[in-house]
């Protein structure tokens, strides 16, 4: 099934040189990966479902392959009177632990992205703060359409007379 490179009644085309600044709705992993790390820091704009979803995909098959090898490396072969985790088990705490501070800030800023093009403010990324149902209202609002309004949150958009800037 092919997907438009913008919904309708948004400007722009599929082509492959799609501006940073703008959403690309039916991006393919390579892409939404590329641009994930272009728009490494950046808040501002919007992120289309299929930009936030490959990366999800991206953070799970990582997770995986670094379990596998803490696995592999005897991390859950808790023995009574062992101190400690096993030295196998280095090479997956480690993959796992970069890779999780590498991705801090842009994980942030594409959730940012992603609230702002289903028109919610950035400031909702806080949601996984509330106990108990601040993580499931943050997958909510992520698996939310794309809303029109939410083009206010892009670079060089007009806003009327006395609207504050998001």
């Amino acid at each position: 099934m092919s997907h438009p490179a913008y919904p309708p009644g948004n400007p722009g085309s599929s082509t492959p040189q799609d501006p940073l600044d703008l959403p690309r709705y039916g991006a393919g992993f390579g892409e939404a990966v590329k641009r994930y790390f272009k728009k490494y820091a950046t808040f501002s704009g919007r992120a289309s479902r299929s930009e936030y979803w490959w990366i999800a995909v991206l953070n799970a098959l990582v997770g995986i392959v670094a379990v596998a090898a803490m696995i592999m490396g005897g991390a859950f072969n808790f023995e009574p009177n062992s101190a400690g985790m096993p030295p196998g088990a280095i090479p997956g705490v480690l993959l796992l632990t970069l890779y999780g501070l590498a991705t801090i800030i842009p994980g942030l800023a594409l959730m940012v992205r992603r609230l702002h093009d289903g028109n919610f403010s950035g400031w909702l990324v806080l949601l996984p703060l509330a106990p108990l149902f601040g993580s499931l209202a943050i997958l909510i609002l992520a698996l939310m359409p794309s809303n029109p309004a939410g083009a206010r949150f892009d670079k060089g958009q007009a806003r009327p007379t006395g609207q504050p800037t998001p």
